[in-house]
């Protein structure tokens, strides 16, 4: 199944959620994150199209700390809920589930991988011509 891309609205509605988490988390206003020793970064939130789900994905500067910071994230999320509906003019607040971005954890691995001297010696390698 492909995934639909995301329609300008959801975007705009992801964005607008995005910096309102960040500066919540940023100004420490995340009481379940205070005795968390990491620095926690929002780098994406994807809106359902109808607006009521968003997945909030985040990366932390010590990743044996995500899931505790996930779960963190999660039990504040009636906070941020609340604070997203004081400054947004939404009509539903979505619901939020807080997800690990795994995405720089992968580009890490296909570099490892890139790197390895096998693969520059095939990458060296003339194409041959049959």
């Amino acid at each position: 199944m492909a995934i639909k891309e995301q329609s300008q609205r959801q975007l705009r509605v992801g964005q607008e959620i995005k910096k309102i988490i960040a500066g919540e988390i940023e100004h420490e206003e995340v009481r379940n994150l205070e005795g968390i020793d990491t620095m926690v970064t929002i780098t994406e939130v994807r809106i359902s199209p109808d607006l009521k789900y968003a997945n909030v994905y985040f990366i932390t500067s010590h990743s044996d700390k995500n899931e505790e910071v996930r779960e963190a994230l999660q039990l504040a999320s009636s906070h941020f809920r609340k604070v997203v509906g004081r400054r947004t003019a939404l009509r539903y607040i979505p619901e939020f589930v807080f997800r690990v971005d795994n995405t720089f954890a992968e580009v890490d691995r296909i570099e490892a991988l890139l790197r390895n001297p096998k693969v520059q010696e095939d990458l060296r390698k003339p194409d041959s011509v049959e």
